[in-house]
């Protein structure tokens, strides 16, 4: 297993709780150190006790260096670079590694979410150094689709969609995830299911920002945009999402700008929505200053304002292209006195955490930014003004 991050690791520990022997590989030898000594770096329920048990039990290992194997996944980052063009050096860097440790009859398996023909470039990078392996070995795609917080139970549920560079690649991948997941496993080739990943996630993305672009209609027309949103989802055929902060993560806020780079002219809707949801987190930040700004008119001193969530989704610790963590940034960058509030996080290396005993005591201004169930039953002093950009306290309400 190249990579044991968020998707790697538990990916790994799954596979290993079914008495197969998994090496993880990861460029951090803190991760590395880590895991050997039967812990776990990221924050995943159930995931502290898998990886305990199948290290304890020898199947899972993890080293810096990988080793010849029958099966290779590759769970590597795969960020964008500048005017969002996608960033594949983390996967070939993957790829060359594992090279001179190929032998015949090996699977490569891809699931970082790529752009459209990038199963197909590893081919060719592996085929250059091994030109002795053309027609020997297995190259397959299969992206994951799981939901942080629930990765485990997802991984072995949900049905995946697997895709070779032929025939012979995706019906070997299919043998190798009978092996742990039960959900159904979906025959493609490597392109679709490439783009399958790509897809999903863009439609995901489109949903949000009309979620998050009617949140600033309502604002403006003075509607509570939770109501609206409750009474429109009575109709049998509505079922509109529920607008935050901007939209985070790892997937949704990345992956639609691979579609895009590869077709700018026909992706305009989806080029749209990314940069509704991206324009969604500047106009929250915009409000939060308007209201400190407000709150040093009326009292003649600055604000302390508390920055409710830093992860880029409920109950996690990920703060992956979160837009929380870029308000609270952004404010304290523009001279505000930002309290930075994580409860799924014990410390951040860049910001002193303030605790959830400590907000009422210090606060101004409450930001909610993101509806982790810690702040649903907080009871706040009536004097404290409350932003919510994320619908905790409606929530709390029903």
């Amino acid at each position: 297993m190249m990579g044991l991050g968020y998707i790697g690791l538990p990916t790994a520990a799954l596979i290993a709780s079914k008495k197969l022997n998994v090496t993880g590989v990861d460029i951090s030898h803190r991760v590395v150190n880590t895991i050997n000594e039967g812990k776990i770096h990221i924050v995943e329920p159930d995931l502290d006790g898998l990886v305990h048990h199948v290290v304890k039990q020898g199947y899972l290992q993890a080293s810096t260096k990988p080793i010849a194997a029958d099966v290779y996944l590759i769970a590597v980052p795969t960020p964008f670079k500048e005017n969002h063009m996608p960033d594949l050096s983390f996967v070939e860097s993957a790829v060359k590694s594992i090279i001179t440790t190929l032998q015949k009859g090996a699977l490569v398996i891809l699931e970082s979410t790529s752009p459209v023909g990038t199963t197909h470039k590893i081919q060719e990078i592996i085929f250059k150094e091994r030109p002795d392996l053309k027609g020997e070995i297995y190259i397959a795609y299969c992206p994951e689709r799981v939901l942080p917080g629930n990765v485990i139970y997802e991984l072995e549920q949900n049905d995946r969609v697997i895709g070779g560079i032929d025939e012979a690649s995706t019906e070997k991948a299919v043998w190798f995830y009978k092996h742990f997941v039960k959900g159904e496993l979906h025959k493609t080739n490597s392109q679709t299911a490439e783009m399958c990943k790509l897809v999903e996630n863009s439609s995901r993305d489109v949903q949000i920002a009309f979620a998050n672009e009617l949140s600033m209609i309502c604002d403006k027309a003075n509607i509570d945009v939770w109501k609206l949103i409750r009474l429109a989802n009575k109709h049998p055929r509505v079922n509109i999402l529920q607008p935050g902060t901007g939209v985070g993560g790892h997937c949704i806020a990345v992956d639609p700008w691979f579609i895009v780079s590869e077709f700018p002219e026909e992706s305009k809707i989806i080029r749209s929505a990314r940069e509704i949801n991206n324009y969604k987190t500047e106009w929250v930040i915009e409000k939060v200053k308007n209201a400190a700004l407000q709150f040093k008119i009326d009292n003649g001193r600055g604000a302390v304002i508390s920055c409710m969530g830093l992860a880029f989704k409920p109950n996690i610790d990920d703060l992956r292209e979160s837009p929380a963590l870029h308000v609270a940034e952004q404010l304290q960058k523009d001279g505000f006195n930002v309290l930075f509030i994580e409860p799924n996080l014990n410390k951040y290396p860049k910001y002193n955490l303030t605790s959830l005993n400590d907000v009422r005591e210090k606060t101004d201004i409450i930001v909610f930014l993101v509806a982790h169930k810690e702040f649903m039953a907080m009871e706040i002093d009536g004097n404290i003004k409350i932003l919510d950009f994320c619908g905790v306290r409606n929530q709390s309400q029903n």
